[in-house]
């Protein structure tokens, strides 16, 4: 089939294809499970989806939970600190360091200002 560009140049071929087809079935006679459609699965509101329920064994469920467990341990120690705290402790010192250096600066400037337009409303 062949379409025309709107620039009148040469005709665009484009190909022509075919539906899938069903895959063969199997020598053994044995039939698989079909997965859904896409247009079926996605009509399909997600509280219809198939739960899996003990998708662990016991043993490997156990083992992952102390891990996680250790490793809470690790980052958050007994006396539990947040992630505000360990970004309140790594930006004290930076904050305190700009302001050492901008602070005074910025207050001169802002009384300056207000010394002027004090000054100046009053004449």
């Amino acid at each position: 089939m062949a379409d025309y560009p709107a620039s009148g140049g040469a005709p665009i071929r484009t190909p022509h294809t075919q539906p899938a087809q069903p895959a063969a079935p199997r020598g053994d006679g044995a039939t698989r499970p079909v997965a859904p459609r896409a247009s079926e699965s996605a009509a399909r509101p997600f509280g219809d989806a198939p739960r899996r329920k003990d998708l662990l064994s016991p043993s490997v469920d156990a083992v992952v939970a102390a891990a996680f467990e250790s490793l809470g341990d690790m980052v958050l120690p007994a006396h539990e600190r947040t992630v505000e705290d360990l970004v309140k402790e790594i930006l004290r010192p930076m904050l305190k360091e700009w302001l050492d250096a901008h602070l005074p600066d910025i207050v001169e400037r802002l009384v300056r200002a207000e010394i002027e337009r004090v000054s100046r409303t009053a004449r």
